[in-house]
């Protein structure tokens, strides 16, 4: 018994560690660029921001155990109804070559998976809590509901591990744990509050200001795609105009201020106060 509790105390030490670290060293890349290349004037210690760290924490620990039993089930039933010749010439691909194919996979999955959020009223309740952000900064990736975060990773990663593109076990779980890290660390970019363009390249992989339009108060249903804004293109919600930045960001009905208030909302009967879709409030 007094083994147990030491190896999980001793997991628990080294997970708080690795939070720390990689909490350090985004806000050391960020803060700094954020100060001296503003799209828009803040402050560091802006509105929520204790909130925003609590969700940076629940971001790492919640949505990995939501999202077990789904992916497990997933990878069992590809295995089980997929061609054994298909997933083996799946997996005798190069590793990079293997991980730039999950990546638009996952992206694509993703898009869908984040419109959905955006359309469907119960699943928006729940992603409101991202949208209700006044004001844009790295650590808005992040503020997330864990049941929000859990959808979106889930919608990216499923069609990756039905494809046979990563499964759950050792052997085959470096691909999605790159999915994983290239979107966690690029969310954390495109949500910076950076007034940097990129010329041709924003055509081509996501930036803050083509992610900006996407948290616009009026309207937001626009900018899905996570990485790559290319697939905004072909299924036609890409916007971006030139020269011009949203003049607010934010959701047009209250969000509560404390932490267990909002995380509560989602499972609430609906009333008057219920967050609208985007498309409803720019109507």
């Amino acid at each position: 018994m007094i083994q147990y509790l030491t190896t999980h105390l001793h997991t628990l030490i080294l997970d708080v560690l690795r939070l720390a670290a990689w909490l350090v060293i985004v806000c050391v890349i960020f803060i700094p660029l954020e100060r001296l290349f503003a799209a828009h004037k803040q402050k560091v210690f802006r509105k929520q921001l204790g909130n925003d760290l609590v969700y940076y924490v629940l971001s790492w620990l919640l949505p990995p155990v939501l999202m077990a039993p789904p992916l497990l089930a997933v990878a069992w039933i590809s295995h089980r109804f997929i061609p054994a010749g298909f997933l083996s010439a799946i997996a005798e691909v190069p590793f990079w070559e293997r991980a730039i194919l999950a990546l638009v996979v996952g992206d694509v999955g993703y898009y869908w998976g984040h419109r959905c959020l955006h359309t469907v009223p119960f699943l928006w309740r729940f992603h409101s809590v991202h949208h209700s952000a006044e004001q844009l900064d790295f650590l808005i990736d992040t503020r997330m509901h864990p049941i929000d975060m859990a959808f979106g990773r889930l919608s990216g990663l499923i069609p990756v591990y039905a494809l046979g593109l990563g499964t759950p076990t050792a052997a085959g779980s470096m691909v999605p744990v790159v999915i994983v890290l290239t979107g966690t660390l690029w969310g954390f970019f495109i949500h910076a509050n950076l007034r940097f363009h990129y010329g041709p390249l924003e055509w081509l992989i996501g930036t803050p200001p083509f992610h900006r339009w996407h948290h616009a108060a009026n309207p937001a249903n626009q900018n899905f795609a996570s990485i790559l804004p290319w697939i905004d293109m072909v299924f036609g919600t890409w916007y971006s105009p030139k020269g011009q930045m949203p003049a607010r960001y934010g959701i047009s009905t209250p969000m509560p201020e404390s932490l267990s208030a909002q995380l509560l909302q989602p499972f609430l009967p609906v009333d008057d106060a219920d967050p609208a879709l985007p498309d409803e409030r720019a109507a």
